[in-house]
């Protein structure tokens, strides 16, 4: 996939170091939390999830299906999950000790790295005043303003708490603002769990195998129309049978949820184009891309303006956030500017909006995006080198602190390929990389993001890991 799309930026082309074994033995260090010993092979027979097997089997009596979020039950890896007792800076210590260099990032907004000092005393000052107001704070100035200079599209924001909140706000608006009802989305692409975007959905409920959701009433589902990601003629063909009823076309202009997809070249303008000449509303979901792929997201880095976004994860710098925003006159329409109803207790909360403007201030530091960038690549060329070596059908990519691979020759140009990935594969050198001590969303379609806290050493012991694990499986 990189070679036939490298003229967008996630060609890969970087080499990593030989003789990579030695360094995952000479670069354990005595400053980890948890001390592990020299030997691959004593460290194997060290690696025990006892206590997040009785933890977890606990958890199936207490939540559905023991867990908050049905990815992290493993379901389609297979093998116990890990139940995690801490994290600081690229890596995290389940409650058995074992350590993981860590490439989920809690999903992505752990983009400087988990448990940054800076951020967690910049949280403690603002806990001294309270958690929570319900009411106006100075903080949600400082990075409404902050995010509303950072991104393209945004000329107003509103604060939620959560991306699917965000997703939900948005498409209200979008309809509330063109006074039409039916939406493109594309099969693969993520917008929550509201009921309007639970069609074709990809990530968690591909990997649970489920096609959409019981509870989901046929009418709130009937106006959304799906396309086929970077198939611009099929998007064509949705506005030419359904014209002037279309109110928006949805995408994560980079897709994560159904592993890492970046569009083909002009996809994404022929989006726009096509939505300017008939009415409808542009919009990125921006929630995984914002802030990650660059300061100003995947719009600034495509150079591709849409009309609305949503974000959400970076800008709460781990702390529970969403927002969405756009056009000065669209945002206008939001209650109580406008008479689209939208509202929550929550929303702009204190604590969430301190990390978010700590995280900002640091990716807005320069060589932030080189760094990722550098680091990125050599990790997913190094992965993609050691499945060839070892003989796998592989292929991959990577846009700046954003990446992932699939166990399929590829190109991946949209979730149909991406479901011809190897996922049985995938489960064994899943549980595989675990027990090296690396750490990656457990599932084959989900992306994986890199932090600044990130090092060389973390990048070469991950890749001598990959190559160990995919020379048994």
């Amino acid at each position: 996939m990189a070679a036939s799309i490298s003229g967008i930026g996630i060609g890969l082309g970087l080499s990593c170091s030989s003789n990579l074994s030695k360094s995952l033995h000479s670069s354990q260090s005595s400053g980890f939390r948890v001390k592990m010993t020299v030997s691959v092979e004593d460290k194997k027979k060290n690696y025990t999830l006892q206590k997040s097997e009785e933890a977890f089997n606990a958890a199936k009596n207490l939540m559905p299906g023991g867990v908050n979020s049905p990815v992290r039950a493993f379901k389609s890896v297979g093998g116990q999950p890990i139940v995690i007792d801490s994290v600081k800076g690229s890596h995290m210590w389940d409650i058995d000790g074992n350590e993981y260099i860590d490439y989920v990032g809690s999903w992505g907004p752990a983009i400087i790295g988990h448990a940054d000092d800076e951020v967690l005393a910049a949280l403690a000052e603002t806990m001294k005043k309270g958690t929570s107001f319900g009411a106006p704070c100075l903080l949600e100035n400082v990075l409404a303003e902050m995010v509303i200079s950072a991104v393209p599209s945004i000329e107003m924001v509103r604060f939620v708490n959560s991306g699917t909140e965000a997703c939900m706000g948005v498409l209200r608006l979008a309809r509330a603002f063109t006074g039409r009802e039916k939406i493109i989305k594309f099969e693969g692409c993520y917008h929550g769990h509201a009921d309007p975007f639970l069609v074709k959905a990809g990530s968690g409920v591909a990997t649970l195998g489920l096609p959409d959701s019981p509870g989901v009433p046929k009418a709130a589902t009937f106006e959304t129309l799906t396309a086929p990601y970077n198939d611009i003629l099929a998007v064509e063909n949705l506005f030419n049978s359904n014209k002037g009823e279309l109110a928006a076309v949805i995408l994560e202009p980079v897709v994560g949820n159904s592993g890492f997809i970046p569009p083909k070249p002009d996809f994404l303008e022929a989006l726009q184009r096509l939505t300017k000449a008939n009415g409808t509303l542009l919009i990125f979901d921006e929630v995984m891309t914002g802030f990650r792929l660059s300061y100003g997201g995947a719009q600034e880095y495509f150079g591709i303006t849409p009309d609305l976004t949503t974000l959400g994860k970076i800008i709460g710098g781990g702390l529970p956030v969403g927002a969405y925003g756009g056009r000065r006159e669209i945002m206008e329409m939001v209650a109580p500017a406008g008479p689209m109803y939208q509202a929550g207790t929550l929303s702009g909360n204190p604590l969430a909006m301190t990390a978010g403007i700590q995280t900002l201030k640091r990716l807005k530091e320069p060589g932030t995006y080189e760094y990722l960038d550098k680091i990125t690549g050599q990790l997913v060329q190094g992965i993609l080198d050691a499945g060839k070596k070892t003989g796998h059908a592989i292929c991959g990519g990577y846009i700046n602190g954003m990446f992932g691979f699939f166990f399929t020759e590829g190109p991946v140009y949209n979730f149909d390929d991406a479901k011809k990935s190897d996922t049985a594969k995938f489960a064994r050198f899943y549980r595989g990389m675990l027990e090296e001590g690396v750490y990656l969303a457990p599932s084959q379609f989900e992306a994986g993001f890199t932090s600044l806290a990130h090092t060389q050493e973390d990048i070469q012991k991950t890749i001598a890991a990959a190559e160990k694990v995919l020379s048994k499986i």
